[in-house]
């Protein structure tokens, strides 16, 4: 089962659609009409089960080498979970990503800020 289309993103208070541009075994993909935003779902069965979200974001910048050549350039931010077969229900898997996600976000995303300036 897929998620809705199409999906919606917010980036610096700037909303985004994107519409499923992709389906797959376990798999989708939902791009914005420029491409340069794209929001991925997949899910790996095995010993363990691993689902994973990603989205990605690119932007057009001056080339540092050539100044006057344009490049994109782009990022990712994935959350992947990783449960066994069996042992945690949904429920109680959804707990611990909560969790992850208030700790990240609270005081207004000060731990995704050190994160990200490479603290540890």
């Amino acid at each position: 089962m897929s998620f809705a289309d199409p999906q919606s993103v917010t980036i610096s208070g700037s909303a985004i659609s994107l519409p499923r541009t992709s389906t797959g075994v376990n798999a989708s993909s939902y791009t914005s009409g420029d491409t340069l935003t794209t929001l991925a779902a997949s899910h790996q069965y095995g010993r363990r089960t691993r689902r994973q979200i990603k989205l990605t974001s690119s932007k057009v910048t001056a080339d540092p080498l050539i100044p006057s050549q344009n490049t994109r350039s782009s990022m990712s931010c994935y959350m992947v979970v990783d449960v066994p077969v069996n042992g945690y229900t949904v429920a109680e898997a959804k707990a611990v990503v909560d969790a992850l996600v208030a700790y990240l976000t609270a005081s207004t995303g000060a731990q995704v800020t050190k994160l990200l300036g490479g603290e540890n």
